[in-house]
This record gives structure tokens, C-alpha cells and sequence, in this order.
């Protein structure tokens, strides 16, 4: 739970929906300046270094929304792409994870270029492609088992390695209801999934 609702238990049901209804107001107000639930980013580096939480990153800046029409995975032309300055986010969100300590990661990433690239240019570890990662935009028939997969992908990693995937908005957005922004990423913790909190590119 985000918030205490200060609710009795004998409160009517009535009143009960119209607080539940002001808290959600509230949460969808405040979100992108109240992370989820994490006192602060070093609690939520310390939970990476110790490979207690994963790191479901977005991709980097890319212009535009989805993809045009008839693009294809194995053709990076055919795709939108990240700009000069999503690849410089990228390298500084890699950096910002060397200076707290996350190196050595098992990165995974959809197979989206700009997925990919931002992967390669974190430049953590190898980077491997996993179908579980893949973008959801424009696919919501994919939803419900894409999301069981994504589940079983996450608890079946190893843990001798900080875990780092490499994801879109939509994907991320209905494994967590976080919805991240470009380059931002979502702190999961890995036996739960619940979410810890957001680490943004400084």
C-alpha cells in the first residue's frame, strides 16, 4: 500500500469509496514526484549492490511514440531509434551505476535497437535478449502472458549478479503500474516484485 487511508474499519461503505477515491486522485497527482515506496536512492543502490532488487529500466531517449508502420526487429533502420542524446543519457545512467557500486550485471534487454542500445551503451555487462522484455505498445493481446513470463523470467535468475533489464513503457508500466520515463528506471524487489522506488539519470 502507497499511503495509510486513516480508515475505521466500522467506516460506512460509502465513505470508504469516496476516501479510496481522493487517495487515488492524490497518488495519480503526485506520482512522478513520489516514488512508490523507497525512503531514498541509497536504499534503493544499496538493494541492487546486494542483488536483493532488479533494475527495470526504460530505454533511453528515442523521438516519438511506437514504431512506423511495417518496421522490422532485424532491420534498426526500420525503427525509432535513440537520438544523441538518449545515448548520452545512457552512458551517464551506466555511469551513475559503476559510482554506486552496480557493475558486473546481468543485463537483459528487449530486442528493440533502442532497447538494445541503451543496454550496450550502460555498458554493465553482456547484454542478452529476452522475448519477456519485449515492447507491448499496440500488442495488448500479448499482455497477460508476456506479464506471466516476465515473472517467471525475474524469479528465475541467478543471484550472484546485480540484474538490469532493458525495457519499454508499456511493458514496464503493466508489470509495476509505474509508468517510467525515458532512461528512468523501476526498483523491484526480486522475490516480491513489489516496487521499491525510481532511479532517474542525474
Amino acid at each position: 500500500m502507497l499511503y495509510d487511508l486513516g480508515l475505521s474499519t466500522n467506516a460506512r461503505a460509502g465513505e470508504v469509496s469516496v476516501r479510496r477515491l481522493i487517495h487515488c486522485v492524490v497518488v495519480l497527482l503526485l506520482w512522478p514526484i513520489c516514488p512508490a515506496v523507497a525512503s531514498d536512492d541509497g536504499s534503493l543502490w544499496q538493494a541492487l549492490r546486494e542483488r536483493r532488487a532488479a533494475a527495470l529500466i526504460r530505454h533511453a531517449e528515442a523521438p516519438g511514440i511506437g514504431d512506423p508502420p511495417g518496421f522490422r526487429l532485424d532491420d534498426c533502420s526500420t525503427q525509432r531509434n535513440l537520438s544523441e542524446a538518449g545515448r548520452n543519457q545512457a552512458r551517464r545512467f551506466g555511469n551513475e551505476f559503476r559510482r554506486n557500486g552496480v557493475d558486473a550485471a546481468l543485463v537483459l534487454s528487449s530486442a528493440w535497437c533502442r532497447a538494445q542500445d541503451t543496454a550496450r551503451l550502460l555498458d554493465l555487462g553482456r547484454v542478452e535478449v529476452a522475448p519477456a522484455l519485449a515492447s507491448l505498445h499496440g500488442r495488448p493481446e500479448r499482455r497477460a502472458a508476456q506479464m506471466a513470463e516476465l515473472r517467471a523470467l525475474i524469479h528465475s535468475l541467478p543471484e550472484d549478479r546485480p540484474v538490469i533489464l532493458i525495457s519499454h513503457h508499456a511493458t514496464i508500466g503493466a508489470f509495476t503500474e509505474a509508468y517510467p520515463q525515458n532512461g528512468e528506471a523501476i526498483v523491484i524487489d526480486r522475490r516480491s516484485l513489489a516496487v521499491l522506488g525510481r532511479l532517474r539519470v542525474p
